[in-house]
């Protein structure tokens, strides 16, 4: 078994067609280096299907070499990378084979593009291919996957690649929300952005987050303003007696609460039910947004305009760290008990 790199930043322009999903099941041909093997037949799948169950019957297609690149135990940990099922970061692919590669064949790639989609709130899968094709050269060139444990049982499936570290798991990863850390991001207009982020499919959750510093009054600005950002990966959690930057929740008045709410089903918003209703419960078991503290940085305030493009939402164990400077990074991390360890 490989150890799998980290790769640079997408240098290809080619982008795979966006295919009908399966309407029939047939044994193909895919290539690993010289050698032609075939993987098992997939069988028919209904619209509609779940994530993970699709992900149980691409796990059974794979063949035996397939299976060895991209299939880990639950536990796999690398000497520099640590437990590798919960690693989270801005531009990396977890395994080698991409997955609009020819290391897949079409009704493997059809079945991993429907586990992606399905993540996805339906409302959001525009956006989602937009920056996709604005950060990556498009769906499929520089993603790839990972297998952890055995779906139908205990597994966790991770994709990755530049501004993007999502997973399912059918809830077999205990007290965590999206089955661990995850990371979105988007250069819209370039490796540096523009105020106000011109095509940003995220900046919306910065302009929600500001308005919640537009209605704060002088003393509580005074507050909720930190000079400094947080080293970008530091999402680890402090739990209940940890010092969070920032103005606390709890100190605001009901209407700016309410503020906050919104910021916070516009952050869920993107991914699908499940995965919301499970952040929203992790965030509850430690006190609710009452437990957090909401902070704005004058650092890396592009433009110097005073609409802040780095903040973070943070509590006991939820972090929700927007860095918008030089473009858009947020890396996020919940758990219902700050106990429980994230590669992160």
């Amino acid at each position: 078994m490989s150890l799998h790199r980290i790769c640079p930043d997408c240098e290809s322009s080619s982008e795979v067609s966006r295919r009908d999903f399966l309407k029939t099941a047939g044994a193909a041909a895919i290539a690993v280096g010289a050698a032609p093997l075939v993987a098992r037949a997939a069988a028919p799948i209904a619209a509609g299907s779940s994530a993970e169950s699709v992900a149980k019957i691409l796990y059974e297609s794979l063949n035996d070499a397939q299976k060895k690149e991209i299939c880990f135990a639950w536990d796999f940990t690398e000497p520099k990378r640590g437990l590798l099922r919960t690693r989270v970061s801005n531009n990396w692919q977890i395994t080698e084979p991409t997955i609009g590669s020819d290391f897949y064949n079409s009704d493997q790639q059809a079945m991993i593009r429907h586990i992606f989609e399905s993540i996805i709130q339906p409302d959001w899968h525009k956006r989602i291919y937009k920056q996709l094709e604005d950060d990556a050269q498009g769906y499929g060139e520089h993603q790839s996957i990972a297998l952890f444990g055995q779906p139908g049982e205990k597994f966790e499936l991770v994709m990755t690649g530049r501004h993007m570290t999502i997973r399912c798991d059918g809830n077999s990863a205990e007290h965590v929300a999206f089955a661990g850390p995850i990371f979105y991001g988007h250069a819209a207009s370039g490796f540096n952005e523009k105020p106000n982020h011109p095509g940003n499919v995220f900046w919306h959750q910065a302009l929600a987050a500001n308005k919640v510093y537009a209605m704060l009054d002088e003393k509580q600005r005074k507050q909720a303003l930190v000079d400094k950002l947080p080293r970008e990966e530091a999402v680890a959690f402090q739990g209940p007696a940890g010092k969070f930057p920032g103005m606390p929740v709890t100190e605001m008045s009901s209407d700016q609460k309410g503020l906050v709410q919104e910021v916070l089903q516009k952050l869920i918003e993107p991914y699908r039910q499940s995965d919301r209703d499970k952040a929203l419960s992790c965030l509850t078991a430690q006190g609710g947004l009452d437990k957090c503290s909401l902070a704005f940085y004058r650092e890396g305030d592009i433009g110097d305009d005073q609409v802040w493009d780095c903040w973070r939402l943070e509590g006991p164990s939820f972090v929700w760290y927007y860095r918008g400077a030089p473009h858009v990074h947020v890396w996020v991390n919940i758990a219902d008990d700050p106990s429980v360890k994230t590669n992160a």
